[in-house]
């Protein structure tokens, strides 16, 4: 199986952790993207309060749980959906990696993705034996073989926001030609400054959902990346057949973590203390990558910068590791982001504050 898959990208990243670590300041790592500030209390009390759960949780959840996700969907995305209509998953990144098994594609079928993209779209194809295929758009496509169409908004790495029109289109070409379009929307409450748009939305895909997934995560809104927290919900069709196969599997969300879901979905002030944060953080790298003699491209919402020296990204990686700072080049994501590199705004103010530092005194 491990011969399918591509070389694990982070790995060939380690000698250059290990030129920034050696900075006399430490490391300043924006790299992966992972949070680091606390998680909000409201979610550590539910999470508490259901650690006495000797008995098996479901694959489902209980009725509280998705009537809380369909509330939040409808609320800030506003979808009309109700709770038999959305599922639990235990992390965003397992549902992208495992989806195409779970539909039942193999040989024969493609899964298509953009061109810059998060790496595990194509990990997820080449798991179940499909064809990956890149797209910059939608009508370069096989729509007799194309059987689930990823799209990414924001996107990761780029920050790229699609607007409603861009969508549509994606929606119509999956529907006219029969495939299922599944949209990653973990960082849909991280516009900066676009306002992202859900496909569930009705604006975007009409009166209903067929058809259509969209994919949430809790990991960068409330600080959850440790819990594996996270949602699919769109078509009740595909939804109930998806439930079906997790049932058989076991992928269950444990039941603390369905409490916990519970309380992050209903609480919108922790999310707003936290976009303050990144924004501020986000304000400052930017100034800093910029004054140093970087483009900054697209970067409208999510946790990264993406930014370009118009030079060969891995050049740009060592560059910076000598500064003690370390981030992702662009070619993880694609040929397409072989002049870029990424920068995760996640880190806490001190090292952000200390890589602005460096930044300015290297120019």
């Amino acid at each position: 199986m491990s011969d399918l898959l591509p070389v694990f990208p982070w790995d060939k990243l380690e000698p250059y952790k290990a030129t920034a670590l050696a900075h006399p300041g430490g490391l300043c790592d924006f790299s992966v993207g992972t949070p680091v500030d606390p998680v909000p209390e409201v979610i550590q009390k539910a999470l508490a309060a259901a650690t006495d759960t000797p008995g098996y949780p479901t694959v489902w959840g209980p009725v509280e749980l998705r009537e809380a996700i369909a509330g939040w969907l409808h609320r800030r995305c506003g979808a009309e959906i109700g709770p038999q209509a959305v599922l639990p998953t235990v992390g965003s990144k397992e549902l992208v990696a495992w989806l195409p098994t779970q539909l039942g594609l193999g040989p024969g079928d493609q899964v298509a993705y953009p061109r810059l993209a998060y790496p595990t779209y194509e990990v997820g194809a080449r798991l179940c034996g499909a064809e990956p295929v890149e797209y910059d758009s939608v009508d370069e496509l096989d729509g007799s073989r194309v059987r689930l169409l990823w799209v990414n908004s924001p996107s990761n790495p780029t920050g790229r926001v699609l607007g409603a029109d861009e969508l549509r289109r994606a929606v119509a070409w999956a529907r006219e030609h029969g495939a299922l379009l599944v949209s990653d929307e973990c960082y849909l409450e991280l516009g900066w400054s676009a306002e992202p748009v859900s496909v569930l939305h009705p604006d975007v895909c009409g009166a209903g959902h067929e058809g259509l997934l969209a994919v949430h995560s809790l990991s960068k809104r409330s600080n959850l990346a440790g819990y594996r927290a996270s949602f699919v919900a769109g078509d009740p069709v595909v939804v109930r057949e998806l439930l079906e196969v997790r049932k058989h599997g076991g992928m269950i969300v444990p039941a603390p973590v369905q409490a916990a879901t519970i309380a992050a979905l209903s609480d919108d002030a922790h999310v707003a203390e936290q976009r303050e944060r990144y924004a501020a953080r986000r304000s400052a790298l930017r100034a800093a990558l910029e004054a140093y003699g970087f483009r900054v491209e697209h970067s409208e919402a999510s946790l990264y910068l993406w930014v370009t020296q118009d030079r060969p990204c891995w050049e740009t990686v060592a560059e910076l590791a000598g500064l003690g700072i370390l981030v992702a080049p662009g070619d993880f994501y694609g040929p397409a982001g072989g002049r870029f590199v990424r920068v995760a705004f996640t880190a806490t103010d001190e090292r952000v504050a200390a890589a602005v530092e460096r930044l300015n005194a290297a120019r």
